[in-house]
C-alpha cells in the first residue's frame, strides 16, 4: 500500500485562500450580471404620458441612450447598453419613431427598436401656393429632408408619374396620411402616386368627364377657385361660373391667373397693364384653362369643381364690403355695375394695387 500524502499547512492555507477568492469572484460576477439583469428586465421607466424618440441611421447606442435620458432623466439605461453590446446593435437598421411608455423596461425599448415596431406618423400635405412650401411642410414631418423630396418634383421624375412639369401641383392631393417617419423620399412619392390614384376613383373620374374635364383639368380649375374665394360655401358657384365660360368658349378672365403670371398673388387690384402680360397663364388673352394649376388646390375646391352648382352666371366681382364673398352676374351690364361699386370702394381706401 502506498503512503497517504500529507497536505502541508502552507498548502492548505493556499487552497483555502484560492477557494475564497474563486467564490468571491464568482459572487461578484453573479452579482454584476444579476444587477444588469435587474436593470434590463425589472427596472421600469416612469412617465406621466407616452413620449417618442426619433432614431436616425446616424444614431448609435450612445446617442439613443441620450435620447432616452432626455425623455426619462431618472431611467437606469445601463441595461440598454448591455443588450446593445451583446447583439451588434450598432450594425442593425433601426431608424424610425418609437414610443416610450410608462412602465417600459430597457429590454422593452431595446426590443421595440430592434424589431422596428415603429409608431406611424400622420403627415399632412397642405394646399399651398407653391410646391416648395408643400415640400418644406412635408420634410418637417418625416425623416427625408426637403432637398431629397424636391428631387422627385423635377420634370423627369414627374413624367414617370404621368405629369408634365406645369401640372405638378395636381399630383398633390392635400390631406392627412399615415406613414412611417423613416420613409424615404422615393417611397413617399410612390405613396403619393398611390394616394392620387385612390382619390381619382371611378366616381370622381365620371364627374370630371361629365363636366368636360380630365382629373388634371379639374385640379387646374380648382386652383383658380381656391384663389378666387376662401368661402367654402361659395366654391361650387364659382366653379359653375367658370365651367359655363369654358363650355361657351369665353375666356375665363380670372384675376388669380393674372396675379400668378405677374408673380404677385397678394395683389388686390389688377391694373390694365397687368391684363396684357404675355403669359400662357393670362386667361384674359388666352381661352381655356392655363397649362397647369396656379397652386396646389385644396380637396374642398376639387370637390366643388366636381360637384359644381349649375346656374347661368358668367361674371363675378368681389363685393364692395370686402367680406371675401362675390357678386355674381348673368349679363355684362350687371357685372359692370358690380365692378364699379368695388372699384369705388378700393378708391375710398386708396388701394392702388
Amino acid at each position: 500500500m502506498g503512503k497517504k500524502r500529507k497536505i502541508g499547512k502552507k498548502t492548505l492555507v493556499s487552497i483555502i485562500i484560492t477557494s475564497i477568492l474563486t467564490i468571491t469572484a464568482a459572487a461578484y460576477v453573479a452579482g454584476t450580471l444579476g444587477y444588469k439583469y435587474y436593470t434590463v428586465k425589472i427596472s421600469k421607466i416612469e412617465l406621466a404620458e407616452e413620449a417618442y424618440i426619433y432614431v436616425t441611421p446616424q444614431d448609435n447606442t450612445a446617442s439613443i441612450i441620450k435620447k432616452i435620458k432626455e425623455i426619462a432623466p431618472e431611467a437606469r439605461v445601463s441595461g440598454f447598453a448591455t443588450l446593445a453590446s451583446h447583439n451588434n446593435f450598432d450594425s442593425r437598421k433601426r431608424s424610425g419613431k418609437y414610443c416610450i411608455k410608462d412602465g417600459d423596461t430597457m429590454r422593452d425599448i431595446y426590443n421595440r427598436i430592434v424589431s422596428r415596431q415603429q409608431t406611424p406618423v400622420r403627415v399632412t400635405i397642405p394646399a399651398t401656393r407653391n410646391i416648395q412650401q408643400a415640400i418644406g411642410a412635408i420634410s418637417r414631418q418625416i425623416m427625408a429632408d426637403s432637398a431629397e423630396l424636391a428631387e422627385y418634383t423635377h420634370p423627369v421624375a414627374m413624367s414617370c408619374f404621368g405629369y408634365r412639369q406645369a401640372e405638378t401641383p395636381a399630383f398633390f392631393i392635400p390631406d392627412t396620411y399615415e406613414v412611417y417617419w423613416d420613409i424615404t423620399a422615393k417611397e413617399f412619392f410612390e405613396k403619393m402616386a398611390s394616394w392620387n390614384r385612390k382619390f381619382w376613383d371611378d366616381n370622381r373620374k365620371a364627374k370630371a368627364k361629365a363636366a368636360g374635364l380630365t382629373p388634371i383639368e379639374v385640379s387646374i380649375l380648382a386652383s383658380i377657385v381656391d384663389e378666387e374665394t376662401a368661402k367654402t360655401a361659395e366654391m361650387p358657384t364659382v366653379a359653375g361660373l367658370y365651367i359655363n365660360r369654358l363650355k361657351r368658349g369665353i375666356p375665363l378672365q380670372a384675376d388669380p391667373t393674372v396675379k400668378f403670371a405677374i408673380g404677385d398673388p397678394t395683389r388686390r387690384r389688377i391694373l390694365k397693364k397687368d391684363l396684357e402680360v404675355n403669359s400662357p397663364y393670362n386667361t384674359y388673352i388666352n381661352t381655356g384653362l392655363p397649362p397647369g394649376p396656379i397652386r396646389i388646390p385644396s380637396k374642398q375646391a376639387i370637390e366643388s369643381v366636381l360637384n359644381y352648382t349649375k346656374h347661368n352666371y358668367l361674371y363675378m366681382c368681389a363685393k364692395e364690403d370686402f367680406s371675401g364673398t362675390h357678386n355674381f352676374a348673368r349679363t355684362l351690364s350687371e357685372h359692370n355695375n358690380n365692378a364699379k361699386r368695388y372699384q369705388q370702394a378700393l378708391n375710398r381706401l386708396n388701394i392702388k394695387k
